[in-house]
């Protein structure tokens, strides 16, 4: 599946409202206010029974973080899923990726239960169980699986969750008269804070609590790479947001709209939907709200949109 394969994206039509397969909700900018009663998401890192098959490896005397570092797999995945190792350090009695110099008193592997490729599937669990294994031979341990069939049934359902939540919201910027360059593109979009990103043509706009991208702006890839890129011409460029993936008290929507508009009123332009449809301003109220709702359903599962578990489940 394409990487956002399962995603329902939020279309902003004219009505207002989403898909019937999208959920009900459908640096020079001055530091925005979080949202009245709007928490940062809890940075719970590591593995996470929420959305991880845990199983506990058992260890007869403490191992070495190089020898664990020697003994994990070359792949760290399991069929579409990330497969990890954690050991609990004997010092902190942290749990954390193994690291060369430390002493470990426990170990745990894990595998996600889901993820935008779908569901761990019984042929995945039993990669899981196989790799994991071979791991825990080369040290000593025992593994102590989980039940097959109980995990694959939770997978199944924190898919079912996720695919009825996931969102990506995007407007299109189109020119009304002359044509941009990239240059141009480049210039109007640095001023409202956008950074060029790792791709040719796309550029992001840096969250404020930690840097990580919260919205992102994209155009032709092929006039980016042009041998003299002033010479190409854009008609038109797409700002998008991957709602899971950006605290609620960034604003990410807020900021969204905000930019869409700076931008088509600095380079003579206006903000469509995917399908050339101008959006009025009392549309993008009402996609606003509508992402309300679909924040509070993942606070209430504890999957807090931004949160290290939403990323990946949504990734």
């Amino acid at each position: 599946d394409d990487a956002a394969g399962n995603a329902a994206r939020i279309e902003p039509v004219l009505d207002g409202r989403a898909p019937d397969d999208a959920p009900a909700a459908d640096e020079a900018d001055p530091p925005v206010a979080p949202l009245p009663g709007a928490a940062a998401p809890e940075r719970r890192l590591g593995m996470d029974p929420l959305i991880d098959v845990i199983a506990p490896l058992a260890l007869e005397a403490q191992v070495s973080g190089d020898a664990l570092l020697a003994a994990l797999p070359r792949s760290r995945r399991v069929g579409t899923k990330p497969f990890a190792v954690e050991g609990q350090n004997t010092t902190t009695q942290a749990w954390e990726a193994p690291r060369a110099g430390q002493r470990y008193q426990a170990l745990q592997a894990g595998v996600q239960l889901a993820n935008r490729s779908g569901a761990l599937n019984e042929i995945e669990f039993s990669e899981f169980v196989v790799k994991a294994q071979a791991f825990a031979d080369l040290l000593g341990a025992a593994p102590e699986f989980p039940d097959m069939l109980e995990e694959v049934a939770r997978a199944r359902e924190l898919d079912q969750f996720a695919t009825q939540h996931d969102a990506q919201l995007g407007f299109m910027l189109r020119a009304r008269r002359a044509a941009w360059s990239p240059g141009y593109v480049t210039q109007n979009a640095g001023r409202l804070g956008f950074v060029p990103g790792a791709l040719p043509g796309r550029m992001v706009l840096p969250g404020e609590a930690d840097g990580s991208p919260i919205l992102s702006l994209q155009f032709d890839t092929q006039a980016a790479l042009a041998e003299d890129p002033e010479q190409s011409a854009l008609r038109e460029v797409s700002l998008s947001l991957d709602v899971a993936h950006v605290a609620r008290s960034e604003q990410p929507f807020v900021r969204l709209r905000e930019a869409a508009l700076a931008l088509a009123e600095s380079m003579d332009g206006m903000v469509t939907d995917d399908n050339g449809q101008p959006l009025a301003r009392e549309v993008m109220d009402r996609i606003g709200a509508d992402l309300e709702g679909l924040y509070d359903a993942l606070d209430s599962h504890d999957l807090s949109a931004g949160s290290p578990q939403a990323r990946r489940l949504f990734s």
